[in-house]
């Protein structure tokens, strides 16, 4: 049992018969000065000016955007310093509180050592 198209002549034609119907697509396109043509190039044209500007408007915000979290990083960061150097400064503070309170108990220790050296 053969197949139909399985000989020769009949890819032939039936090559023949795709090519033909391949030209009458081609002449039947209208022109290029055609009114319908020229009303779909323009709506490409608006369809792409218009993406062209959301683009820009989504990459202006993006910029935005980044500029605001540089600003908020900045911040952040200058929080921390200050955090940071008041966490020193309350150390030193504290440093030198237990320097003075040792200072003052070896005073108090110095004056009790030499009022019983006077005593005797």
């Amino acid at each position: 049992m053969a197949l139909k198209g399985s000989t020769f002549e009949d890819r032939r034609a039936s090559a023949a018969e795709a090519k033909k119907a391949l030209v009458e697509r081609f002449k039947a396109r209208p022109p290029a000065d055609d009114p319908e043509v020229l009303a779909r190039a323009a709506e490409r044209r608006a369809i792409q000016e218009a993406r062209e500007i959301r683009q820009a408007d989504r990459a202006k915000q993006k910029a935005l955007e980044d500029q605001e979290k540089a600003r908020e990083n900045e911040a952040k960061k200058l929080a921390e310093v200050a955090a940071a150097a008041e966490a020193e400064a309350r150390a030193a503070e504290q440093v030198a509180r237990d320097e003075a309170i040792r200072a003052e108990r070896k005073a108090q220790r110095d004056a009790k050592y030499a009022a019983r050296k006077a005593r005797k």
